[in-house]
């Protein structure tokens, strides 16, 4: 392909296309192209997701993910209305049902506060008047959490994209990278047919590939993505009132994932999930995966090995859950006590694309790598949907002042 693009993008979940629609925005006549190699858009991580708009509880305060997902929580909403997007602003219940998670519920709600997000705390009986069917001995209220289908908001996105000359090329799988003083040459596969782009600058937002994609530009990274699977259930229809908020536990500081709560959806139902439990595919939804390339590498990483050994115990545990029923529904009966295992209905699962480091540190904020003509976001955990639009105004920072 003779053309030469002054960017190129990798990967067309949200974070990807709302870097692409804001540096059209910003540079309207360079010519920028996404690339995505399935047939549709926010296949992955932005469309196995619970939909929740993050108000930013429990980040560190200061961190970027802190200031980005309370950027992203304002951005998201804004964008929903001026665009039509259907969103709710439920609000989201943090409960406590013991007095160990009452201490670390006062702790969360410091937090809250250092990190302006303004919450209330609620006393066991004005938690029963807000949520008849919730038990606990407390809760913190936190108003500004959200509900939103984060494909639709991924497409008009991409949509305004379109509208203002970028080109979004779909089924196209990235096979190599080279990087020379003037450019950045990207292999490239679609529909069985090798061809190439070159660009003068490469933008990657490839999620649970963010590390193949480093070592293709030969980058010197200590990371190596490692799938966790978070699996859902949806509660049968009768329960699609059984809340008005969403339904979160108190987290363990000492365990990396949140818990798991009930969520109301945009379309009207409630799910329950998700779990975390150790993945041995990338991209494996059902219940049943496995990839030998991808668990090959997993297995001879360090990383994998430190990770798992620091968590064993709550991974055995999860993993019980994720195969017996009734384990699982008990994380939910603590504090949504009448619900029973055929109220759990099947959902599709999801992959939290999770970097790890060499020493088996959990990568918590958000990564990124660089090279003279590339930028690569090696990490983009949860909040990176709601945070997805400053997301892409810092990638678009970075890139411009290169």
């Amino acid at each position: 392909m003779d053309k030469i693009y002054d960017y190129i993008i990798v990967g067309g979940g949200i974070v990807g296309i709302s870097t692409a629609w804001q540096l059209k925005q910003r540079r309207p006549d360079a010519s920028v192209i996404v690339i995505e190699k399935e047939a549709s858009l926010a296949l992955h991580q932005t469309g196995h997701n619970s939909g929740v708009i993050h108000a930013g509880v429990y980040y560190a305060p200061g961190s970027l993910k802190a200031t980005l997902c309370k950027a992203g929580e304002k951005a998201t909403k804004a964008f929903c209305k001026e665009h039509q997007i259907p969103f709710e602003q439920c609000g989201k219940l943090l409960v406590a049902t013991n007095n160990a998670e009452l201490e670390r519920m006062q702790a969360l709600y410091e937090r809250c506060l250092e990190n302006g997000i303004e919450v209330e705390l609620l006393n066991q009986e004005l938690l029963q008047q807000q949520e008849p069917n919730i038990i606990g001995l407390g809760a913190i209220l936190v108003t500004a959490t959200g509900i939103v289908d984060y494909k639709r908001v991924t497409n008009k996105m991409a949509e305004l994209f379109v509208t203002l000359g970028g080109e979004i090329s779909k089924r196209t799988e990235v096979k190599a990278l080279k990087e020379t003083s003037d450019s950045v040459v990207v292999q490239c596969r679609s529909d069985g047919q090798p061809f190439q782009l070159q660009g003068r600058f490469l933008i990657c937002c490839a999620g649970l590939m963010a590390d193949r994609l480093t070592q293709m530009m030969d980058i010197d990274t200590d990371f190596q993505i490692i799938p966790y699977r978070g699996e859902y259930y949806r509660l049968a229809p009768q329960h699609n009132q059984i809340v008005k908020h969403l339904i979160y536990p108190i987290p363990d500081p000492e365990l990396p994932f949140l818990g798991v709560h009930l969520t109301r959806m945009i379309d009207g139902t409630v799910t329950v999930g998700p779990n975390a439990v150790q993945g041995w595919k990338r991209e494996g939804y059902s219940k049943v995966n496995f990839s030998a390339k991808d668990t090959a590498e997993m297995l001879t990483f360090k990383g994998f090995w430190k990770v798992t050994a620091n968590h064993f115990t709550a991974g055995l545990a999860e993993t019980k859950n994720s195969w017996w029923k009734p384990g699982y529904l008990k994380l939910v009966n603590k504090y949504c006590p009448q619900l029973t295992t055929s109220d759990l209905q099947p959902y599709p699962a999801g992959i939290r694309a999770q970097a790890v480091l060499n020493d088996g540190t959990l990568v918590h904020d958000f990564l990124f790598a660089e090279s003279p003509r590339s930028l690569h976001v090696c990490n983009a955990p949860s909040p990176a949907a709601t945070s997805a639009m400053p997301i892409g105004k810092y990638i678009c920072d970075k890139v411009l002042d290169l």
